[in-house]
């Protein structure tokens, strides 16, 4: 009896001393995710130089976090981390420090991929994941470097999907995560994981009154850097179908006051040689002035593409960057009364 007292005290004792055996699913969970692949999240250190009244140079430096995604050294990351940088500088989680270079860079989607010359058997990748098939309450992982604290966790679930986010150069991502897990200045450009610890996403901003995580967090899918990666790294830039027209959105509103029978996209110019010129459409003639606008007047109006409706330009973009360049669209348009489809063939949008 004594001795069947005693193992059940040394057993109590083993499993307070444990802490393996204290811990909840979840928790082994996030740690062999953190173990596994914290080695694959970087610390970037991006340098600006700027100037002083005395022509004094005077640097500044950011951070930022970003995913090795090949053995090849190169680093999936937000555009805006390294935007404008003279330098940069890569920090990997055994402390070493490598230059970097922008390979490729796409604004549109807060998107850059740079690359690092370190050795194969330093760098840990992380694996890309499906952002299509995710869903609500889905829990997620968050790896990166808020404030300039490398190697940081934060967990959270994903509150909901489909959000719209406006990149830096005024262009609208579609499509976007938005997550509580916490995400702080120094986050972006980190992965957001899944349980199986595969990159659903790209961590890019937050949604905030003073700096800090207030639980809005917001991230590219990983879908659309698939899509776009290999053309970063192979050509640096990511190739976009085009049509060729600057364009004024016609709202339900202006519709009835310009007396056209239903909202659209009114072609105000049509550029000279592009498919949208190919094709035959046609700009505008002359100006009106409604309000305080100045709207041009009696070119085609753009009613559908391939039978969706389109009443704004950045649906417009949306439904042109969901086909290839060389791929041929049909127009719905509206012309001196008529209704007319026109196809028009996309070539790739001019660079510069």
């Amino acid at each position: 009896m004594k001795r069947k007292v005693i193992s059940a005290l040394l057993l109590i004792l083993f499993i307070w001393s444990s802490p393996l055996l204290a811990l909840t699913e979840e928790e082994r969970v996030n740690i062999e995710i953190y173990k596994r692949l914290s080695p694959g999240v970087v610390n970037i250190t991006t340098t600006v130089v700027t100037y002083d009244f005395f022509f004094n140079p005077i640097p500044e430096q950011g951070t930022g976090s970003g995913s090795i995604i090949d053995k090849e050294g190169h680093i999936l990351t937000n555009f805006h981390v390294v935007e404008g940088a003279q330098y940069l500088e890569v920090t990997l989680w055994d402390g070493s420090r490598w230059e970097a270079r922008i390979v490729g860079a796409d604004p549109d989607n807060d998107l850059a991929v740079i690359k690092i010359d370190a050795p194969p058997e330093r760098l840990t990748v992380i694996p890309f994941g499906d952002s299509d098939r995710l869903e609500v309450g889905q829990k997620v992982l968050a790896i990166g470097n808020p404030f300039g604290l490398q190697g940081t966790l934060t967990t959270g679930v994903i509150s909901s999907l489909g959000r719209t986010l406006r990149a830096s150069n005024g262009r609208l991502i579609r499509g976007v995560i938005q997550t509580d897990a916490p995400i702080n200045p120094g986050n972006s450009g980190g992965p957001l994981l899944d349980t199986e610890g595969r990159m659903i996403g790209i961590n890019s901003a937050i949604f905030t009154a003073g700096g800090g995580s207030i639980g809005i967090g917001f991230a590219i899918p990983v879908n659309t850097a698939k899509r776009i990666v290999p053309q970063l790294i192979t050509k640096g830039y990511v190739s976009r179908p085009w049509l060729g027209i600057v364009g004024q959105e016609i709202d339900p509103g202006l519709a009835k006051i310009l007396n056209l029978p239903t909202p659209g996209i009114l072609i105000a110019q049509v550029i000279p040689d592009s498919p949208a010129y190919k094709a035959g459409l046609r700009g505008g003639s002359r100006r009106v002035q409604v309000g305080n606008f100045i709207v041009v007047i009696g070119g085609d109006l753009i009613i559908a593409v391939d039978g969706e409706k389109v009443s704004r330009m950045d649906e417009l973009r949306s439904i042109l960057e969901s086909r290839g360049v060389g791929q041929t669209v049909t127009l719905t348009i509206l012309r001196d009364g008529s209704i007319l489809k026109v196809d028009v063939r996309l070539e790739e949008e001019p660079r510069g």
